[in-house]
């Protein structure tokens, strides 16, 4: 089963922007779609960011405009550009199949002042 580590987080300023990347343990070029998800204290882990094998993208309204999602299937990577952030945006970001299997240990992403 592949595994996922995701990197890339830390502290931004509203407005400002990240790329998050994830790098697979093993090949994803038979995994249809992947997906970046997240999840602030309290609430259920939400998907942001799909996309799919032959690279049409989709996103939830909140980050559309914003978020890009990019995938790799030479490298086994999945990036996540994210412009113009809110403290909104605030929680820990995964990434994943979906729908998801095992998950990694996530990266934080705050966006304060």
């Amino acid at each position: 089963q592949v595994q996922f580590v995701e990197s890339g987080g830390g502290l931004v300023q509203p407005g400002g922007s990240l790329t998050l990347t994830c790098a697979a343990s093993g090949s994803i070029s038979s995994i249809v779609t992947m997906a970046w998800y997240r999840q602030v204290p309290g609430k259920e882990r939400e998907s942001v960011a799909r996309i799919v094998l032959w690279g049409a993208a989709s996103y939830e309204d909140a980050v559309k405009g914003r978020f890009t999602i990019f995938r790799d299937n030479h490298d086994n990577m999945l990036y996540l550009s994210m412009n113009d952030l809110k403290p909104e945006d605030t929680a820990v970001y995964y990434c994943n199949e979906d729908p998801p299997k095992t998950w990694g240990q996530g990266t934080q992403v705050t966006v304060s002042s």
